[in-house]
């Protein structure tokens, strides 16, 4: 596919707002987790759950079609049969920042981003570049950065 490089991920992260698509209420699942910490280290997110009123008191939209229209990047954090779709409103709404999370991508979504020039960030953790402060991720982190294969 592409590869993906520091200033993909800069540029992603450096957007004022982020929609985050499949947050979950569930407090345990990975998409209550992205949110929970990116909110806490500052980001200016939108939810995205067609099944919540709000997550954690922060107003939730039913779809991506609701989202504000300047609006200009969105994580995905879908399972990877909701993620083509995803990708397609999110191209058809005229959001450009696409950052499909690690295990949600799919071959037939990243075709359709890249061949709609979408500045996609894919592959990758977002936890790995959100400055990560604890544990794992910050230890991860660390030892791509000693093997060299953190994004230049």
């Amino acid at each position: 596919m592409n590869k993906i490089t520091k200033s993909q991920i800069d540029t992603f992260v450096a957007q004022p707002v982020k929609a985050v698509i499949g947050v979950s209420r569930n407090k345990r699942k990975f998409g209550y987790m992205v949110f929970n910490e990116l909110r806490q280290k500052g980001y200016h997110l939108l939810p995205v759950n067609p099944h919540a009123d709000t997550i954690d008191d922060v107003p939730c939209y039913k779809s991506i079609d609701l989202l504000p229209a300047d609006l200009t990047a969105a994580l995905v954090l879908t399972p990877k049969n909701s993620t083509l779709d995803a990708v397609q409103q999110l191209i058809n709404k005229g959001i450009k920042h696409i950052w499909i999370q690690q295990k949600a991508e799919t071959k037939e979504a990243i075709e359709l981003a890249l061949k709609n020039q979408v500045q996609l960030v894919h592959g990758k953790c977002i936890f790995m570049f959100s400055d990560p402060v604890n544990g794992g991720h910050k230890f991860h982190k660390a030892l791509l950065k000693f093997f060299g294969k953190l994004p230049k």
